[in-house]
């Protein structure tokens, strides 16, 4: 039986009464690109459901936005062929746009909504896409509802923007039983038999649907006006398929060794989720489901003694605990601070006042080296480790997870200044990165230069009390041998 999704992820963004006598319900897929778990189309799904009317999906995708790579363009289109598949399968209209020139798009939404009876869509805190959700609600002709699946915990339910982890696992702990209980349902068109909707012809004509078949042709990239020079990673194939395999491959044979593996490069220990993540071809109700089930968890293992602890509070086995830290309190407390700051997560002003006060007293120290941004970002630095990290990233779309870390540390200790190191960072991260673009990316940038960290000492030249890293503290501690053997020339000193 179709269920709406919880009243704290229901944001009503054009409060207009739902047209009982509209043709369809459209769902405008924008984060949660997804069809399964996924509360905005349960969502759409039950009010086409009370209204007797077929489900319209339209999924667009846009070119002329910054940071607008065949990289991400190629994941995004991998998704909308399995999503048309799976649409379809289940007799579901799905409507695929991809824009073939910037503002082609426009007035699209619009359009659509002159006939809908309701317009739900994904609400998303970060990049472009809480303006476009503000512009939209201007533009459509009927009530327009945004649902948040970002995470665990409702964005609307937190009371504040959190300075630390351990203040925010507190908040995430106490509600984690009533959180899981209101989880999407996994399979929200089970059932369904509104039949398929019919676009207004004049708007198939003015926006072509994209064929499935053409989704997935290098042409149709080939010829979109993107950033080329970041071209789409080998062997990486975007969309929930590939998403769910990931998730399956990790908890069979990944999640036991996650806390001693994760840390080192050559261990292959990570997750590889972040990107299926970022575009919603996964949620993570997904993984946590995936990961409880084969614990054989139940709420009676949760051990309310440990609210607030970094391990030990789910009840479950270490690399359980250790991965749903990371997928629970650090992904969200970004996504966190974004609902509740906006824009301030990727400003460099917007940093804590003792980190902007430390790093402000140290600008005009010396720098042991100095490199711009064109050298950092085509790896061209004086330090091969640094500069491995860079190409993994050119390469592959990520950084190792603990290099991360070391990679934005260092661009701060070899930029002009602080603020010329975060403009570099904020820049190649977004083009580079698979997962760029997202809160989770800007809070683990901005963690580099203190937020969510508190001072440390002493207190040192460049860095002031920002917690410091050095190459080659991390070549003594990390097994890096076969990782660089792939993307750079191991330093003197490196372990074995």
């Amino acid at each position: 039986m179709p269920v709406p999704a919880p009243p704290s992820r229901i944001q009503v963004a054009c409060d207009r009464p739902v047209r009982a006598d509209g043709e369809y319900v459209l769902y405008w897929m924008t984060a949660a690109r997804r069809a399964r778990s996924n509360f905005g189309l349960q969502h759409a799904v039950w009010h086409a459901h009370e209204l007797g009317r077929p489900l319209l999906v339209l999924e667009a995708l846009r070119v002329g936005h910054e940071h607008n790579t065949a990289r991400v363009h190629r994941f995004v289109l991998d998704g909308m062929a399995v999503n048309a598949r799976r649409f379809g399968s289940e007799g579901v209209t799905y409507y695929a746009y991809v824009e073939p020139v910037p503002g082609a798009g426009s007035g699209l939404l619009a359009a659509l909504s002159t006939c809908a009876c309701v317009v739900v869509t994904d609400a998303f805190p970060a990049y472009f896409l809480p303006r476009m959700l503000a512009s939209a609600a201007r533009q459509v002709s009927c009530r327009l509802e945004a649902i948040d699946g970002n995470g665990l915990v409702p964005l609307a339910s937190t009371p504040k923007a959190f300075t630390a982890a351990a203040s925010f696992r507190r908040v995430l702990h106490r509600g984690v039983e009533e959180h899981l209980e209101e989880s999407p349902q996994p399979s929200p068109l089970q059932g369904y038999a509104a039949g398929r909707a019919a676009p207004p012809p004049e708007v198939l004509l003015r926006w072509p649907s994209t064929p499935e078949v053409a989704l997935t042709e290098p042409s149709l990239l080939a010829g979109l006006p993107l950033d080329h020079e970041v071209p789409p990673v080998a062997g990486l194939v975007g969309g929930s398929l590939a998403g769910e395999a990931r998730i399956g491959r990790f908890v069979d044979s990944g999640l036991a060794r996650y806390p001693a593996d994760s840390r080192h490069p050559d261990a292959d220990g990570e997750s590889g989720l972040s990107p299926y993540l970022h575009f919603g071809h996964v949620g993570s109700h997904g993984v946590v489901e995936e990961i409880l089930e084969a614990e054989g968890w139940h709420p009676g293992r949760l051990r309310p003694e440990r609210v607030g602890s970094r391990e030990g509070f789910y009840g479950v086995s270490a690399g359980a605990e250790a991965f749903l830290d990371q997928l629970l309190t650090w992904r969200e407390l970004g996504f966190v601070f974004a609902h509740h700051r906006g824009d301030d997560l990727h400003r460099y002003e917007a940093l804590p006042s003792w980190a902007l006060k430390t790093l402000g007293e140290h600008a005009a120290d010396p720098r042991p080296w100095l490199h711009d941004r064109e050298t950092f970002e085509h790896a061209g630095t004086h330090e091969p480790l640094w500069n491995a990290c860079q190409r993994q990233l050119r390469e592959d779309g990520v950084v190792h997870g603990y290099l991360r870390m070391l990679w934005a540390k260092m661009v701060l200790g070899w930029s002009a200044d602080p603020t010329e190191a975060w403009q570099t960072l904020m820049h190649i991260n977004d083009r580079w990165a698979i997962d760029g673009r997202d809160p989770n990316g800007y809070a683990g940038v901005s963690w580099c230069f203190g937020r969510f960290d508190r001072a440390w000492g002493p207190e040192r030249p460049v860095f002031g009390k920002v917690r410091f890293m050095t190459c080659d503290a991390s070549r003594r501690k990390l097994r890096l041998n076969r990782w660089l053997a792939q993307f750079g020339s191991p330093a003197p000193g490196a372990s074995p």
